[in-house]
């Protein structure tokens, strides 16, 4: 890793990725693979935990991005901070639905890994500075322009003024807010579901034994994710007004309110940690590439967290992105262009199946589970049994991990870009 130095006349690459988030940073690490001369433009100082992303929640890592995490040499930084979901457990709270899928039924050691977002970070920024990619950080991107067949990224450094980074191919991973697709005139549609995430860590008295569990309640849905020294990450979706009611209560109020929300099937829940809010929406991009231009994770798209498929999602499109770029430069390793609007239009085909298909899956559960009619619970209740015994179903469900549908990119399979 270097850093890179303000330079009047601007700094040339072939690849400029904006954002270094989970997804970018992993991107960015990709493409070094390639051989490529990479930038990272970062908005916060580098080596730190400011960035949004590497905050305290916890993300349940699919086996597919176990497998991108281990291929690029991260995960061996991970492992110790991951905890295995051997089981998940899913119930419509006072009724009779459930189900279940459990690992071992499906001939995997797990069916994902929970892991701190902080960790990720850290595992991943150690990951970059032994790679050749190059760190423009702190800066914040202005503006965005084609000028002589590249992208011109204008960047504010704060006290050491600006710098112009003319890329190839720029990659906008500067989440659902980002200043790159907008730059390039790509809007996108948001769809608000009234709803705001409480995410913490409680302590339970009996040990979570390694299932994660689903719980749909009449304020929203409930998942409790197994993390390491007994505890559990929680992630609460509620109303805003009562999301503002609950982080307010003292522990004890808080810990009976979930009590009563979940039940006792892991015990008394002990004790609880800070807790923080973020509002839900469903954001979409209009247009997934442009000129010199490619979108990728929370910049292409934002999920409701209730099945944790977003952030699995955005690692497919980083890994999706990195084995087309590398086909390019095996098919031309002379003269190999990484924004040829050919291989931006095969990175856009092979995203979009995947991406529907999760975004349909995401949003269909979030709409029916917040029916409040009888006809409807009852319908759902039914289809949740009927899947706890179809054991076709689950091998399917349990495949989602991969992608929703087509070609699974390499690193997903565990497999070298090379």
């Amino acid at each position: 890793m270097a850093t890179v130095a303000p330079n009047p006349d601007g700094v040339s690459c072939d690849v400029a990725v904006c954002g270094g988030g989970l997804v970018g940073a992993t991107l960015a690490l990709a493409l070094a693979e390639l051989a490529l001369d990479v930038v990272l433009i970062e908005a916060h100082p580098f080596g730190t935990f400011g960035q949004p992303s590497f905050d305290d929640r916890t993300t349940a890592l699919s086996n597919g991005s176990r497998r991108i995490f281990d291929a690029l040499r991260v995960w061996p930084l991970l492992e110790r901070e991951a905890t295995a979901i051997r089981r998940i457990h899913v119930s419509d709270r006072g009724r009779f639905g459930f189900a279940r899928l459990d690992a071992a039924e499906q001939g995997l050691s797990a069916l994902g890994f929970v892991v701190v977002n902080r960790a990720i970070g850290a595992a991943l920024w150690r990951r970059l500075e032994d790679s050749s990619v190059r760190i423009l950080a702190p800066a914040k991107v202005r503006g965005m322009q084609l000028v002589d067949g590249r992208q011109r990224i204008e960047c504010d450094l704060g006290a050491q003024g600006s710098a112009s980074v003319a890329a190839k191919l720029a990659i906008a991973a500067d989440g659902a807010q980002s200043a790159l697709r907008e730059a390039a005139g790509i809007g996108a549609q948001t769809w608000n579901y009234d709803q705001t995430a409480l995410v913490t860590n409680v302590l339970t008295q009996r040990f979570h034994d390694h299932v994660a569990y689903e719980r749909f309640t009449p304020s929203g849905p409930l998942a409790l994710l197994p993390m390491s020294e007994g505890r559990v990450g929680l992630i609460w979706t509620v109303t805003p007004d009562v999301a503002q009611s609950v982080v307010q209560a003292n522990d004890a109020e808080f810990l009976a309110r979930l009590q009563d929300a979940f039940g006792f099937r892991l015990g008394r829940f002990m004790r609880v940690g800070a807790r923080q809010l973020y509002p839900l929406a469903l954001t979409r991009a209009d247009e997934h590439v442009a000129d010199r231009l490619a979108i990728v994770g929370n910049a292409a798209q934002t999920l409701h967290p209730i099945a944790g498929q977003g952030f699995n999602l955005g690692l497919r499109d980083a890994a999706s992105l990195a084995e087309v770029l590398a086909d390019g430069r095996a098919q031309q390793p002379d003269a190999f262009d990484p924004g040829d609007g050919l291989w931006l239009e095969r990175y856009r085909e092979w995203r979009q199946a995947d991406r529907t298909n999760i975004v349909r899956f995401t949003d269909g559960l979030v709409r029916l589970f917040a029916q409040p009619l009888g006809p409807i619970k009852a319908l759902r209740d039914v289809g949740m049994l009927a899947f706890d015994l179809m054991p076709a179903a689950k091998g399917a469900l349990s495949q989602l991990s991969l992608g929703a549908a087509g070609r699974i990119p390499k690193l997903a399979r565990g497999a070298s870009l090379l």
